[in-house]
């Protein structure tokens, strides 16, 4: 396996995030105050987090469910609270969230993986049903 991927990423709003893999299963240092975990079953980390029913590849099981988080992660994340999202690789569904949470920001939905692809990663949001999703997040 490669080098574990993390970076912190500022959002046109000043909101800071991580984004991050967890394939290799190392706890990053500082620890976040709060963190969204994007897997098919639930993760346990020692500080408070939500995880979100989300395959590889694909989509939230829940949609309104994963929206109402990815709003929270952006609010504690507008607060200064330090906060990560995170799934097994770190680019696509973490790129999708973070995606999202740049159109939150107030980049415009069509714009919104481009930018995460320039300041994430350039492979961020991996497929074209994400895309969609990103293009069609609900702002409020």
């Amino acid at each position: 396996m490669g080098e574990l991927f993390v970076k912190i990423v500022e959002l046109p709003d000043g909101a800071v995030i991580t984004g991050r893999g967890l394939r290799d299963g190392k706890i990053v240092d500082p620890h976040p105050q709060y963190g969204v975990y994007l897997q098919p079953r639930p993760v346990d980390m020692p500080w408070p987090h939500d995880w979100i029913d989300w395959p590889d590849f694909r989509l939230p099981r829940d949609h309104d469910a994963a929206i109402r988080v990815i709003r929270a992660l952006h609010a504690r994340a507008l607060s200064g609270e330090r906060v990560e999202v995170a799934c097994s690789g770190g680019v696509g569904r973490t790129g999708t969230v973070i995606s999202c949470l740049a159109v939150l920001a107030g980049v415009p939905a069509d714009e919104a993986v481009a930018w995460t692809r320039a300041n994430y990663h350039r492979r961020a949001v991996e497929t074209p049903w994400q895309k969609r999703w990103v293009r069609r997040f609900p702002v409020q």
